[in-house]
């Protein structure tokens, strides 16, 4: 019979998230890692066979099954503006009010793998069509609609480095109080 896991899979992907968030690919080391998630090396090798990189796939997963709850009230909301505001509180619980750095920059810094990398773009990308979606139901076109989204996910992330390197979230906050209006309206 197997032994049952120590450390069940949400909490150690809560962890290992929070290594990559802080020190990004190159700066997780396996033993912050194994630090992080309270386990062996071998341990964490036993579940993460092929390395970091798996880790890091792994981490960009939960992610992304994570943004799809904070996503969901701007994809499903019948007043899409409505929507579009739930999201951006979401948004904003996510990344602390602005203070947490954002994984998805953290794990695109030199010496990603390309894999990790082209994940992370994957988890954006998701993001970027919701938000389109969304202004495309409050009735802008759909090239001016992407473009919009791109700008506003632009904000929203240059926030979170602004507020990493000012130790002040405030950029961050407006750009999801604009939310609605960087999608909605024509700039």
């Amino acid at each position: 019979m197997p032994r049952p896991q120590s450390v069940h899979d949400d909490e150690l992907l809560a962890r290992l998230a929070e290594v990559f968030r802080m020190a990004g690919f190159e700066g997780a080391s396996l033993g912050a890692l194994a630090e992080a998630a309270q386990l062996r090396r071998a341990s964490l090798y036993h579940r993460f066979p092929q390395g970091k990189a798996q880790m890091a796939e792994a981490v960009l997963d939960r992610v992304e099954v994570l943004f799809d709850d904070v996503l969901e009230p701007m994809r499903t909301e019948a007043d899409v503006t409505a929507g579009v505001t739930e999201t951006a509180r979401r948004i904003g619980g996510f990344y602390g009010g602005g203070l947490l750095p954002c994984v998805l920059d953290t794990l695109t810094l030199a010496g990603t793998p390309d894999a990790v990398r082209a994940r992370a773009a994957g988890v954006a990308r998701v993001w970027i069509d919701a938000m389109a979606a969304a202004a495309v139901r409050a009735g802008r076109p759909e090239e001016s609609a992407r473009a919009s989204a791109e700008d506003a996910f632009v904000r929203i992330e240059g926030g979170l480095v602004f507020g990493r390197l000012f130790g002040d979230p405030a950029a961050f906050r407006r750009a999801l109080a604009d939310l609605p209006r960087l999608l909605f309206e024509e700039h």
